[in-house]
């Protein structure tokens, strides 16, 4: 079975077709519980989201803030498996026929087995990843195996990351780039970087293939 790519790319061209943002959500697997979590997944899409981002708890979440690691932990002190994560993705997709990613730090990938997390995400209906700390020169083997299972492969860059760095990662990403907003952990902001939104003519925007989403 393949996975979503198309339909994430064809959720965002409407999106644009629209005039308007894709609203993309980030809700971490096993919080407050599987079923709970699944449960707020299908709900949030219910809503109007037009993507969300299903995240893998890490017991070392070392780009989230304290909202993000207080809901990994819970999740974890609650035995959360990968297992569960696609199980998250499997029945929400499922149940709203919208594209769903999984956000994650590669460790937990790399110890999974690549074949068989990319395997088991297209099998549940996933349209790609979002992997937070695998630099795009280390990636090839990723994205040979994600595309393979017709996943999207979405990678992370910084408000400081310049022009030839943007059209590297966006040339090897489809589907869309992430846009952390600032320099720092996750969490809830008064502002973003000027430079997130390409302040003075670069940084994302400026960039080709890709539409920049800011981060959460």
């Amino acid at each position: 079975m393949s996975g979503n790519i198309q339909l994430l790319s064809d959720t965002l061209a409407q999106a644009r077709s629209e005039g308007r943002a894709a609203l993309i959500v980030y809700f971490p697997a096993g919080f407050p519980t599987v079923d709970g979590g699944i449960e707020a997944v299908k709900a949030v899409l219910e809503s109007g989201a037009d993507v969300v981002e299903v995240g893998l708890p890490h017991s070392d979440p070392v780009l989230d803030g304290p909202v993000v690691q207080t809901a990994d932990d819970i999740a974890l002190r609650g035995g959360l498996k990968i297992a569960d994560v696609m199980r998250t993705v499997r029945e929400a997709h499922a149940a709203t026929g919208k594209p769903i990613l999984v956000m994650t730090y590669w460790n937990p990938i790399d110890r999974y087995g690549i074949e068989r997390f990319t395997t088991e995400l297209a099998e549940a209906g996933g349209a790609g990843c979002i992997l937070s700390d695998l630099p795009v020169q280390e990636s090839a083997t990723w994205r040979e195996h994600a595309e393979k299972q017709g996943l999207a492969t979405v990678f992370v860059v910084a408000p400081s990351s310049k022009d030839e760095r943007l059209k590297e990662i966006t040339a090897a990403g489809p589907g869309f780039v992430y846009a952390a907003s600032l320099m720092g952990v996750t969490g809830t902001r008064a502002s973003v970087g000027e430079a997130a939104v390409g302040g003075g003519g670069g940084g994302p925007r400026a960039a080709p293939h890709n539409p920049p989403t800011p981060n959460k």
